[in-house]
């Protein structure tokens, strides 16, 4: 008899355990304009400043009884910057972030803390509109970027607001770059590598990309966010500097809904 319950059992436990648990998803979609900085010693000596757009794409991921969660990011930029001497430099660039993130979640829920590490691939130029040799500047690098976020979640006016900081910093990675007085023509038609991937590391190419953002409840579901993104990206290599400044205020939407997978 024992021996019957216990087969009995063994179905009704599996059953149990196969019952999926439900993913959490928050997706957001925000455009921004503001202020551009541009320095590039390969085209021009000048700083290079005027203003730009970016849009931001976000995509987080995580299962209710997992602290872990996947972090997705898109973002793309487009500036148009002048020197004083009126040289013009159109700079655009884009930006894919991947990582993984552990979570704390303190006073009662309302304060969620979360550190871990995204990968940053990122594809762009720069365009000098006066150069005749060497218009363009391509822009190519492979960050891993230690990762932090605080959120903390509040009423106000009998409202629900939650005000979110991300800060990531860069680790290491690789780039691509002109070595000093190297043509494109050189690299790409004669094939002559003179030292164009470059290691990186915080020291040789420093960045600091931040994100501030405070989200205001509009129904169950759909929130609307604003917020500033800042992204401080530097680097010296090959006996170039280079650096692209940008801030961005940014306005957007925000939607959190729950995915149940099928059991099997």
């Amino acid at each position: 008899m024992a021996i019957c319950c216990w087969l009995l059992a063994i179905p009704a436990n599996s059953q149990e355990q196969a019952v999926p648990h439900p993913k959490v998803i928050t997706r957001s979609t925000m455009v921004g304009i503001g202020g551009t900085n541009i320095l590039d010693t390969y085209l021009s000596d000048e700083h290079f400043k005027g203003a730009g757009i970016s849009f931001l794409s976000t995509v987080e991921r995580q299962k209710e009884s997992c602290r872990w969660s996947t972090l997705m990011e898109h973002e793309g930029n487009l500036s148009l910057c002048k020197s004083r001497n009126t040289q013009q430099e159109l700079e655009g660039a884009y930006n894919f972030y991947w990582g993984k993130l552990y979570r704390w979640q303190l006073l009662d829920g309302a304060l969620s803390l979360q550190a871990g590490g995204l990968v940053n691939a990122s594809l762009g130029f720069i365009y000098n509109t006066s150069n005749g040799n060497n218009p363009a500047q391509a822009r190519a690098h492979l960050n891993l970027m230690p990762t932090g976020i605080a959120s903390y979640r509040f009423q106000l006016f009998n409202k629900t607001f939650v005000a979110r900081y991300e800060l990531a910093l860069p680790l290491a990675g690789v780039c691509f770059s002109p070595n000093y007085g190297q043509s494109y023509y050189e690299i790409f038609n004669r094939g002559d590598y003179d030292h164009n991937a470059v290691a990186t590391t915080f020291v040789t190419a420093p960045e600091w990309r931040n994100l501030l953002t405070l989200d205001a409840a509009i129904t169950g579901k759909l929130t609307l966010r604003i917020g500033y993104l800042g992204n401080i990206q530097q680097m010296k290599v090959n006996n170039l500097r280079q650096h692209v400044w940008t801030h961005r205020f940014l306005i957007g939407i925000t939607k959190r809904f729950s995915i149940t997978p099928h059991a099997l």
